[in-house]
């Protein structure tokens, strides 16, 4: 599955290495750490990903 997966780095990412890559999937969105793509991502529903990006923006989290 994950060689078929698009990935893309945030754009708030700096040249640091200190970044998370998410990457959409017909059932779930994807985020990994960029250092260790070896370890995994976790996977969240379109809802919670959205919820989570709707704290975040509000300053909340």
């Amino acid at each position: 599955m994950e060689s078929l997966t698009l990935w893309r780095k945030s754009s708030y990412s700096t040249n640091t290495g200190a970044c998370v890559e998410v990457a959409e999937t017909a059932r779930a969105v994807l985020v990994r750490d960029t250092q260790h793509r070896e370890l995994g991502h976790l996977a969240f529903t379109p809802g919670e990903w959205a919820a989570f990006l709707a704290e975040v923006r509000a300053g909340r989290l």
